[in-house]
């Protein structure tokens, strides 16, 4: 079929694009003129625009038999604010309109941020978001845009959503990979402590599994369907002990205790707000550095044959791109990646 992407030259979005393509649906790109379309598939279609502005979209969708939404603002700061609401919840309101116009099917990427917290549990999508606190403006605009998702689905419409956990892997190294990045910054030194003691479980995410349930939900979900993308439920210490274990490593050895954190982010954030320059830390992320964000994937491995590797063979793929692509130093005297992690996970 044809399919509308908005968000493919984006981290997760050229994995999409890919699995779509191989799949053998043809694409249609949603892009600003700005955008870098290297590394797409070959003989996809190019529709000028931008998801702020609606009759970009609605002319991108004409024709279309589905649209599978990912562009969103995944960033801890920016110096306009309210472009969170205009990209995360006017978004979705364009492209809502749109599909609809179209008579096509649409798969929204929310995120596991939009459900809140997992605290001791773990999330499924049967819960909305229980409201305020928010940690950061990305967690309030995900939920409200998840909020009007539902409603469209209640209304009728054709809406599959999906709820990726904490996505990490080979690619863009954007704000969105953010465990790419933090390994990467780790091998090279530029990590000497974590925020908080490393105690709060994740659900680490592989992207290519990923992007293959976004593929598997646009043939194989129903209308109105919600299921959760997650992977490993894990806390950040197991995660630098699983590097360790790959690349021997030493896990860094200082934890920040989340107040003093807290204040070191507000105090970037303020400079960050005077300035104009991007902040490497806000009060808002070590808010959600505090919580946990645990996922259970069980409804899209059961109705859509969702499949999840563990993390110690998703870390080993990303730390061997690292090294490949001279994104992170090879340690001295670090054994080929998986070779120490495949025994550690046995």
């Amino acid at each position: 079929m044809r399919v509308l992407v908005t968000g493919a030259t984006g981290f997760l979005g050229r994995t999409v694009a890919r699995r779509l393509a191989a799949r053998g649906h043809a694409l249609r790109v949603l892009a600003r003129p700005s955008s870098r379309l290297e590394g797409l598939p070959d003989g996809f279609e190019v529709a000028a625009g931008d998801v702020t502005d609606a009759l970009s979209v609605r002319a991108a969708a004409e024709g279309c038999a589905a649209v599978v939404h990912m562009a969103a603002l995944v960033k801890i700061w920016v110096p306009e604010p309210e472009l969170f609401e205009a990209v995360n919840v006017g978004g979705l309101e364009n492209v809502l309109a749109a599909a609809r116009a179209a008579g096509a099917r649409l798969v929204y990427t929310s995120s596991f941020i939009a459900l809140g917290p997992s605290g001791p549990g773990a999330l499924d999508a049967s819960r909305p978001h229980p409201g305020p606190p928010f940690r950061n403006a990305y967690e309030r605009t995900k939920a409200r845009a998840d909020a009007r998702a539902r409603e469209a689905a209640a209304e009728g419409q054709d809406v599959v959503t999906l709820y990726p956990g904490v996505i990490y892997g080979p690619g863009e190294m954007t704000e969105g990979n953010i465990v790419a990045r933090m390994i990467a910054d780790h091998l090279s030194g530029r990590l000497p402590a974590l925020v908080g003691p490393g105690d709060r479980r994740w659900s680490y995410a592989f992207v290519e599994d990923v992007a293959e349930g976004h593929v598997l939900a646009l043939e194989k979900g129903r209308p109105g369907d919600r299921f959760v993308l997650g992977g490993e439920n894990a806390t950040l210490a197991r995660l630098f002990g699983l590097v360790h274990e790959i690349t021997a490593a030493a896990p860094p050895r200082w934890r920040i205790p989340y107040g003093i954190a807290s204040g070191i982010g507000r105090a970037q954030w303020l400079w960050a707000e005077l300035t104009g320059q991007p902040p490497q830390l806000t009060h808002g992320e070590v808010g959600v550095f505090r919580e946990e964000w645990a996922c259970d994937s069980g409804r899209a491995e059961q109705q859509l044959g969702y499949a999840v590797r563990t993390l110690a063979e998703g870390l080993r793929e990303t730390i061997r791109w690292l090294y490949d692509t001279g994104q992170a130093p090879r340690p001295k005297g670090a054994s080929a990646p998986g070779d120490r992690a495949a025994r550690g996970a046995a």
